[in-house]
């Protein structure tokens, strides 16, 4: 059976992230993507110019149309932008029962620009951790979370994930890509046991989306898949060689997006 898979997020109108770069992804992987649209973003890859966040009450009209209709085996959160519209999603997730989603912490571009209103933070520790089966939030992202510094070791980021799982987390990917080095280390945190990944870290430019490409990718395999473990190998190793592909594009002046089909073209 082909999954149908949802994403609710916000536009890249440089198609390198968010809904872009999620469908681009769920396509590659086999599924048949649908988006709920939470955000209008003017970016390329040279940053976010402005955000235009679309009203609750049409995420919601979104949802209905979706959830009234169509099967949604897995879903991807990415972009929320504010409260209301977490309030929203948070309500239709609890009554639609979705029992695979994976939560892409957003809170900041790669070129600074805020997508997450601070006031938002406290709603989206309380109405969606518990609600996801699996967060992935880099380590600044963490740190917001958690009121506290960001993780500089992995040591660090281990008892991150371990906090983030006491607030109400079924389990959390720790992104450690923030950490430097020649090792791109990420772990896997769930209240029964732990497990690192790591890859060697790529000389590229072209990091655009990675976050959203991961997200996405776990939200597809795990429907497919025995256990977080084997899927996160499998949405990590999608993403090395999107990665690796992704000079083959030529997009932009700025950081360039991931090449999400670079098994066919």
């Amino acid at each position: 059976m082909i999954p149908n898979v949802l994403t609710i997020a916000g536009s890249d109108s440089g198609g390198g992230a968010g809904i872009q770069a999620d469908l681009k992804t769920f396509s590659a992987l086999g599924a048949y993507g649908l988006s709920v649209v939470t955000a209008l973003t003017a970016q390329n890859t040279r940053g976010v110019s402005a955000v235009h966040p679309v009203p609750s009450d049409f995420v919601a009209a979104q949802l209905e149309a979706v959830f009234s209709d169509i099967r949604i085996d897995a879903v991807k959160l990415g972009m929320l932008a504010n409260a209301g519209i977490i309030d929203t999603v948070a309500s239709y997730l609890r009554q639609s029962h979705a029992t695979e989603v994976v939560l892409d912490t957003v809170m900041i571009a790669k070129g600074g620009h805020s997508l997450l209103e601070p006031a938002a933070i406290q709603a989206l520790r309380e109405k969606l951790l518990p609600l996801a089966t699996l967060i992935t939030p880099n380590l600044p992202e963490a740190a917001v979370l958690l009121d506290c510094a960001p993780a500089e070791t992995e040591d660090a980021m281990c008892e991150h994930g371990r906090a983030l799982v006491a607030l109400g987390a079924r389990a959390v990917l720790m992104k450690g890509g923030h950490l430097g080095g020649a090792e791109s280390p990420d772990w896997l945190i769930t209240p029964t046991g732990e497990t690192r990944f790591s890859r060697p870290r790529l000389a590229t430019r072209h990091t655009h989306g990675t976050g959203c490409t991961l997200s996405a990718a776990l939200a597809v395999l795990r429907p497919q898949m025995d256990g977080w473990p084997d899927t996160v190998m499998a949405a990590r190793d999608y993403l090395q060689a999107a990665l690796a592909a992704a000079e083959r594009l030529q997009v932009g002046r700025g950081v360039g997006p991931v090449h999400h089909f670079h098994a066919w073209w």
